[in-house]
């Protein structure tokens, strides 16, 4: 079955991801901003890292990505926004996270409450659906590049907790606390990774299919074109062969 990431894959293959290039360095560069207000040194700010490390794979250029950095520390104005997690429910029941940066809470719960509602579902309570969601580090890894075996041995033994085939990847799993050891195992190796970042997993699933499928997968892309969303995840599945057959339409 196939879920939330391999939709994300599908969309990327698509080239929807180069289409929103531009909003997608806005998202990134919030990121960036809200993490350096910590201290901007990346060598003593882990979120600092991992949000820079997130730009760069996203081929966001190095001037962007230090102007990002002092506007976090203030040398260039001052930028400020809440980091707000808003929890929904998408058609079949499905469970919704979204991350959120925003510089006005008011103006982005409407908006986002009307997104969910246009595609059938609603706007939840905090609380209503976080607890069935893990937080982990995942990186992604194209399978062509790696040998599977020496994957499970490097990351295994940095603290990883599984890794697991998703369409042409391997996605190496594991807990927040073991990100930066992972991280610099597969670096040491030089197996290189083609997305590192965290996320939410979910503890189960909802399958769709028919209709619920297709509003499904049209509110996910909604809201991940917001630009106060950093992230979205939704505890769906699907068969392949029907996430593939909405993808060409």
């Amino acid at each position: 079955m196939a879920g939330h990431s391999h939709w994300a894959n599908i969309s990327a293959k698509k080239g929807v991801i180069d289409k929103k290039r531009g909003k997608l360095f806005g998202k990134l560069a919030r990121l960036i901003i809200v993490a350096a207000k910590r201290g901007g040194d990346p060598a003593a700010n882990l979120a600092l890292r991992y949000a820079i490390d997130r730009a760069k794979k996203s081929s966001m250029p190095a001037d962007t990505i230090e102007k990002a950095i002092k506007k976090g520390t203030g040398e260039l104005g001052s930028e400020s926004y809440d980091e707000v997690l808003y929890e929904g429910y998408g058609p079949g029941g499905v469970a919704v996270l979204c991350e959120i940066l925003t510089d006005n809470r008011n103006r982005t719960a409407g908006e986002v409450r009307r997104l969910f509602e246009h595609q059938g579902g609603n706007l939840g309570s905090t609380g209503c659906v976080a607890w069935m969601f893990e937080r982990r580090g995942i990186f992604q890894i194209v399978k062509k590049s790696v040998d599977e075996d020496r994957l499970f041995e490097v990351a295994l033994e940095a603290g990883a907790t599984d890794v697991l085939p998703e369409g042409d990847y391997f996605e190496v799993h594991c807990p927040p606390e073991a990100y930066q050891a992972v991280t610099a195992a597969l670096e040491a190796a030089k197996i290189a990774t083609e997305s590192a970042e965290f996320r939410r997993v979910p503890a189960n699933t909802v399958e769709l299919d028919g209709d619920s499928a297709k509003t499904m997968l049209k509110l996910l892309d909604a809201l991940e074109d917001h630009e106060d969303i950093q992230s979205v995840t939704a505890n769906f599945s699907m068969s392949e062969a029907l996430m593939a057959e909405l993808a060409g339409e």
